[in-house]
């Protein structure tokens, strides 16, 4: 019987792997993939105070992007323009990307909205949300009898 179900040892081999080398090929349900001609890099962290959302974005001015929060979602948008081309020259490479981008994130604990800032500096978006008073948690004490 098994020569006619060759495959159904896979389960196994996928536990397998996981166990050796990590968790792999999971769909990350609360990320939207990102959307347009190009997307930035991006990182998102947490400290205790705040989530911070890093994102490369070379070649642009801050004028050209916009950030939006949206219940849990943070989605940055923008466009960088080609550079106008000489006639004259003659490329013999063009590996830089143009165009618009959109990249959506669901931040993983409450973030406090009206209290949001942005900073940028050499190409480095950087976003700091903190977190409402609910998502830094609290401690709760063990009392020994």
């Amino acid at each position: 019987m098994r020569a006619m179900m060759p495959w159904t040892g896979m389960g196994n081999l996928k536990q397998e792997l996981e166990r050796f080398f990590g968790p792999f090929g999971e769909l990350k349900l609360d990320e939207f993939p990102a959307m347009g001609d190009w997307a930035p890099s991006m990182d998102v962290s947490e400290t205790k105070e705040a989530l911070v959302v890093k994102a490369e974005v070379p070649g642009l001015d801050p004028n050209d992007i916009q950030i939006s929060l949206q219940e849990q979602y943070l989605t940055i948008k923008g466009e960088k323009t080609r550079e106008k081309m000489d006639k004259e020259e003659r490329y013999h490479r063009v590996e830089r990307f143009y165009g618009s981008f959109a990249r959506s994130v669901r931040l993983p604990v409450g973030v406090d909205g009206s209290r949001v800032t942005a900073s940028f500096k050499n190409g480095l978006l950087t976003v700091t949300l903190p977190k409402t008073t609910a998502a830094k948690g609290t401690t709760i004490p063990i009392k020994a009898d």
